[in-house]
């Protein structure tokens, strides 16, 4: 990451450029182009092979045809070279077209044997620390002393990124291509070793080794670096398009929800709020906490700024006594003091009036302060009061500051570059500025239980209701009491033990419901008419579990990408209808579990609605833990385990009905 000597494999134009933008960089280390013919490449003296050169390079970029490349890395290795980028495609993510891909990538890191390397299928790496580029094309970078680290597995993206406009310091930037033999995560993890490196920005196609994401985590969290994800994969589409370009594995978009939070990362959705957040992490850090100010000439502002935060998680508390005497000092009495604040332009121009107001406003109990200005393009002089005003007031205060222009356009690059160096953060876009802000309030220390891990993928099996419900009974799941009966004739007798009203259910149907197998609300003396047109010659019968306030649904399925994923949604008929859920990842400690309950829609009724008595909340994490337990126990086989619904009493929570789907043994 840190080369003295570069060796550059190959004469084309690619490779001509990877020397250019070495030059431009300020690379002050040797650069030795290989070539077999050519005397010099981009006026450096060429070597005829790896062989000739004076001294194994540090870091080399192979710029030649994928066959050549593997041989061209296996006389690297050889040579003791410090690591290389692979910049051929047609490996493993080519597939589809050429089946001999995954051979030729698997001998690809056979060659490496302990040597680094960067992709296949990937532009390389940029060191706007030190000015080493391994890297064929034009990018945006400067030299800088501290900044930002940027992973992609998308090099156009990477390039679209370095090119950015929004004043992010980017120390480094690398693309990842197939990753044949160093992860995403691996490459970040060197890069937290740079004590120059602020925080890092992660845009993912698909996760693999979990147990390194998690290293990662703990290591970036120790270091007090921060790590923002934007992870594509949301879509069917982008699921197709992530295989197709880099044979990664996307998961579920769940699962990816769930783990991101869970290592401590924040999530974002877009490039530009990648961007903010990056930069507003570099500058001020996350926000120690969710409440904001805003402050702006114009009601419309205001009334914007409040309406963009609704559904982030973040507030505008109201003002304090404090706040309402010197803001009140300074605006005068035709001012109405809330928080967004409308301050109209009476204080317009008067930078030190201007700033007590900031100041005001950036009390110690917020995260962050906003003052929204747009620059106008044909002359701004008087608008650069307020950038002024702005510095001041941080300089007075020492708290966070940012200025937004709510139109991304009408933020100025000099403008821009005038508040980063007076402390303040220029921020381009309301959404993208209010949207980075909660970003960083998601940043945490990463859960320390390792996550379960699957086992490989089996044939399966569906387990019939008795034999699953049994199953999660054995690790502590609450069940009303039952009997299994045979045949339509004489089940009043086999439910003498039971007390009524019961469930009489048939065995065997997926969709009992749908099919008639279910009745409800039944005396013993009923079960045998009820049992007439039922599809089936195999009944549970059960004891209705009364007064349940809610029903849930917790359920635990198998994603190879991501381990195992918790779902919580509101159960029985609801679950379709509803849509309520949130996802975990096994294991979710009770804490968490209580924690994502309280962000369902239902989560009122399990408090008690309306005077309703509350569900047993203990009881109900018991339940989820027996759940739990169960797939612990069983990580190689199960595929799926469901409780749907669990009936959720102010003294039990009692499954009413589950499923289990579990690899055959073979």
């Amino acid at each position: 990451m840190k080369p003295t000597s570069v060796a550059v494999i190959g004469g084309g134009a690619w490779c001509s450029e990877v020397i250019r933008q070495l030059e431009k960089l300020g690379f002050n280390g040797d650069i030795w182009p290989v070539h077999p013919k050519a005397e010099n490449v981009a006026g450096h003296v060429a070597f005829a092979s790896i062989d000739a050169l004076p001294e194994a390079p540090d870091a080399a970029f192979v710029g030649i045809n994928r066959y050549a490349t593997v041989e061209a890395v296996a006389a690297l290795s050889t040579a003791g070279a410090g690591g290389a980028v692979c910049f051929a495609s047609g490996f493993s993510e080519a597939m589809a077209e050429d089946a001999s891909g995954a051979d030729l990538q698997a001998a690809l890191v056979a060659a490496a044997g302990d040597m680094p390397i960067l992709g296949p299928n990937c532009y390389g790496v940029i060191n706007a620390l030190d000015g080493a580029v391994l890297w064929p094309d034009q990018h945006g970078c400067t030299r800088i002393d501290s900044g930002v680290a940027i992973l992609t597995q998308s090099s156009n993206i990477a390039i679209n990124l370095t090119n950015q406009q929004r004043g992010v310091p980017i120390a480094y930037v690398a693309t990842c291509g197939n990753m044949a033999q160093l992860s995403q995560a691996e490459i970040a993890s060197a890069f937290l070793d740079d004590p120059r490196v602020t925080a890092i920005g992660l845009h993912i196609e698909g996760f693999t080794d979990l147990r390194t994401w998690e290293a990662l985590a703990a290591k970036a969290f120790a270091k007090g670096v921060p790590i923002v994800a934007l992870k594509v994969g949301a879509s069917d589409e982008a699921q197709a398009a992530t295989v197709s370009h880099t044979a990664s594995l996307a998961g579920s978009d769940a699962g990816a929800e769930a783990l991101i939070s869970r290592l401590g990362f924040a999530r974002v959705k877009d490039l530009t709020v990648f961007l903010e957040t990056l930069k507003l992490l570099h500058m001020v850090g996350p926000l120690h906490a969710p409440a904001i100010s805003s402050i702006s000439c114009s009601g419309g502002e205001a009334s914007l700024m409040a309406d963009t935060a609704v559904g982030t998680g973040l507030r505008f508390p109201a003002l304090t006594d404090a706040q309402r005497v010197t803001l009140g000092d300074v605006l005068g009495p035709m001012v109405a003091l809330a928080n967004p604040l409308d301050y109209h332009t009476y204080i317009w121009r008067d930078e030190d009036a201007m700033a007590r107001a900031w100041g005001a406003m950036m009390a110690d109990h917020i995260g962050l302060t906003f003052s929204v200005v747009d620059y106008p393009p044909e002359t701004r002089s008087d608008w650069d009061c307020a950038t002024r005003a702005a510095i001041k007031a941080r300089a007075e205060t020492g708290r966070p500051m940012a200025v937004v222009a709510s139109l991304p356009e009408l933020m100025p690059s000099d403008t821009a570059v005038a508040l980063a160096e007076g402390g303040v953060v220029p921020m381009f876009g309301l959404r993208e500025a209010i949207e980075a802000a909660a970003a960083t309030t998601r940043i945490c220390e990463p859960k320390a239980l390792p996550l379960a891990l699957p086992g490989k993928d089996r044939r399966s099996v569906v387990l019939d209701e008795g034999t699953a419900k049994q199953a999660l009974a054995e690790h502590g799941l609450d069940l009303p009491k039952t009997v299994s009966a045979k045949g339509k004739i004489g089940l009043s007798l086999a439910a003498q033990d039971l007390q009524a009203p019961l469930v009489l259910k048939g065995c065997g149907i997926a969709h009992k419901t749908e099919a008639g197998a279910v009745k409800l609300g039944l005396q013993h003396c009923d079960l045998d008419v009820a049992a007439t047109d039922m599809p089936t010659e195999s009944f549970l019968i059960e004891e209705m579990i009364d007064g349940g306030v809610a029903e849930l649904l917790i359920g635990v399925t198998r994603d190879p990408a991501h381990g195992f994923v918790l779902t919580l949604a509101a159960g029985g008929v609801l679950t379709e209808l509803l849509a309520d859920s949130v996802s975990l990842l096994v294991p979710a400690d009770r804490n968490q579990v209580e924690q994502s309950l309280t962000q369902l829609k239902t989560a009122k009724l399990l408090s008690g609605y309306r005077g309703a008595a509350a569900a047993d909340m203990p009881a109900i994490l018991d339940a989820v833990e027996a759940l739990q337990a169960y797939v612990l126990a069983n990580v190689e086989a199960v595929e799926e385990a469901e409780i749907n619904p669990l009936i959720c009493t102010p003294t039990r929570a009692v499954a009413a009905d589950a499923l289990i789907r579990t690899a055959i043994k073979e």
